[in-house]
């Protein structure tokens, strides 16, 4: 025990004694926190499911991006209908073997995020991207089965009405501030 207060004793002189020869203080930056107030529950699980969707569906939407580009670069350069058939189908083939059961185990409301997330990122909706690539009927039949589960393929987003706070969370993302939002949980 004496030993313990001789050492903590003699750390202690050493600090003074180098603050009294330097006079320095010890700084650190630390990075911005971002904290949420919400004012009730209801809000409060709205914006955290929000959240926890986000993570799921946005890494899905760049691949989408990433995936149009390449799609649109290869679809402008074949010449004939047929060369452009086989493209897309090859494509499509593709995402089915690699995206399927993933895409199949989001909900209903991170489909509805995937849905407006691509229409931001490809700045066309689902819909108007299968009737370019795979025709009027067959966008009509993905149209159809999308509203039986209460979505709809021509959602736009809206960064400045019903879709800013997604907005706000999908720059979040892409400046790597993501990680760095806190709750706090409701004030009264």
């Amino acid at each position: 025990m004496c030993r313990r207060l001789l050492i903590l004793l003699a750390l202690m002189f050493t600090v003074f004694a180098a603050e009294a020869e330097y006079d320095t203080l010890f700084t650190e930056t630390l990075p911005p926190a971002y904290i949420v107030h919400w004012k009730n529950k209801k809000d409060y699980r709205k914006f955290r499911r929000m959240v926890y969707n986000l993570k799921k569906v946005y890494p899905y939407s760049q691949i989408a991006k990433n995936k149009m580009l390449d799609l649109d670069a290869k679809y402008k350069l074949a010449g004939s209908n047929k060369e452009k058939k086989r493209i897309v189908k090859q494509l499509e083939k593709e995402l089915f073997s690699e995206f399927e059961a993933p895409l199949r185990k989001l909900t209903i409301s991170q489909g509805r995020m995937l849905i407006k997330l691509i229409d931001r990122e490809t700045g066309q909706t689902s819909y108007s991207v299968l009737k370019e690539f795979k025709g009027g009927v067959k966008a009509f039949f993905w149209q159809g089965v999308a509203r039986l589960f209460g979505n709809n393929l021509k959602t736009q987003y809206d960064k400045y009405g019903e879709d800013k706070i997604l907005e706000e969370l999908v720059l979040m993302c892409e400046n790597g501030t993501f990680d760095k939002v806190y709750y706090a949980m409701f004030t009264k």
